[in-house]
């Protein structure tokens, strides 16, 4: 029997790799995006969440359109935050473990930018950056965006709402020779219809993942009503009953994340927070300790929670709903990993109980009341 991947046109060589990352089965994403973008490769615009196992829909079709003879940039993706740009670069890396070499530089803030001057002085077939760091680098003139043929932009919508819609038009102008864009984000508004009218053909293909096959199915849903004076007690008490378990709870707000992180290791426990306002190099020790389990807890606004891959959490709590219902899958979409089970606990202020119909509604779920 053929190889699932082999079916939609992945070389032996990259599912090679892609078993050793225990990846076998495509999701339904990758079913429907691989394909198109391996046979046709025109331009795409793809209504996927995180979790859906969209990087490798996008990352595997750009590594076989790849010429490894040419010293030449051909694909760039383009992401939001660093965290999901350095995951991202690892993804890349890791498929292409058995291939040709294949030359993947990451780019972002945060790293030195002497180093990465030099390190494009070496072959480079594929760039993953975030907007700021590449049009830095581009002003440089340590690269150019004249040999791109495919620009990725991943999770659209986010970069937009922090503001890198001027960085994102300009790297659209220096990168117009190339062949085709492939957009991916979770939502639509206003600004990225504009976006698409002013970066792709009007005959670009749509794919939109239903939102029943966005949810991981090994996640167990749960919600709590709960004031929110009461809410740290709650937590506390969560937590201390994990015995070695280890998660990721959610605050809406970067200072309402430093409190309960105060509150918290005042009571004894193993916890950190990760919020925007804190400089790269803490965030990256913080992030390092959380993954080798040198802290048991991390606390996180949204933001900076994108491109978070920690294996084997067991939990999500959040503080408050995330206003936008997508950060609901986001948040979530960080236990269960991996085939996994997992629990997502939301805590629910009285007033806004109402919102819990509106989620299993939208999201096709179902939430049980969680008692300890």
């Amino acid at each position: 029997m053929m190889h699932p991947f082999k079916e939609l046109g992945i070389p032996s060589t990259m599912i090679r790799g892609l078993e050793e990352l225990g990846i076998s089965k495509p999701t339904k994403v990758q079913q429907t995006v691989i394909p198109f973008l391996i046979d046709d490769g025109s331009d795409l615009i793809a209504q996927a969440q995180t979790g859906t196992g969209k990087t490798a829909a996008f990352g595997l079709p750009l590594l076989t359109k790849i010429d490894p003879t040419k010293r030449e940039i051909q694909g760039l993706v383009v992401a939001p935050t660093r965290e999901l740009a350095k995951q991202i670069g690892k993804q890349l890396f890791r498929f292409t473990k058995y291939t040709e070499k294949i030359f993947i530089e990451v780019l972002c803030g945060g790293d030195n930018i002497d180093r990465q001057e030099e390190s494009l002085r070496r072959p480079t077939h594929i760039i993953v950056a975030t907007p700021g760091r590449l049009l830095d680098l581009i002003e440089r003139e340590s690269l150019s965006l004249e040999t791109i043929q495919y620009l990725v932009l991943d999770e659209a919508d986010e970069m937009l709402s922090l503001g890198f819609k001027k960085q994102l038009n300009e790297i659209l102008k220096l990168a117009a020779n190339r062949r085709s864009t492939w957009l991916f984000s979770a939502t639509f508004p206003e600004a990225i219809q504009q976006l698409i009218k002013g970066c792709m053909s009007a005959s670009a293909k749509s794919i939109k993942i239903d939102q029943g096959n966005i949810v991981n199915r090994d996640i167990d849903h749960r919600f709590a009503i709960c004031k929110r004076e009461d809410k740290t007690e709650f937590i506390t008490d969560f937590l201390r009953r994990q015995k070695d378990a280890r998660g990721l709870i959610f605050c809406r707000t970067r200072a309402g994340a430093v409190d309960l992180g105060r509150e918290l290791t005042a009571a004894g426990l193993s916890v950190d927070v990760l919020q925007g306002d804190l400089m790269q190099k803490e965030r990256d020790k913080i992030m390092r300790a959380f993954k080798k389990e040198r802290v048991q807890f991390m606390i996180a606004t949204d933001v900076v929670a994108r491109g978070i891959d920690v294996a084997g959490l067991t939990f999500v709590i959040h503080h408050q709903l995330p206003d936008q219902l997508e950060y609901y899958t986001h948040r979530s979409g960080r236990t269960a990993r991996a085939g996994k089970k997992g629990v997502s606990v939301a805590l629910v202020d009285p007033k806004e109980k109402w919102r819990i119909p509106e989620l299993e509604k939208t999201l096709r779920l179902t939430f049980r009341e969680y008692h300890p």
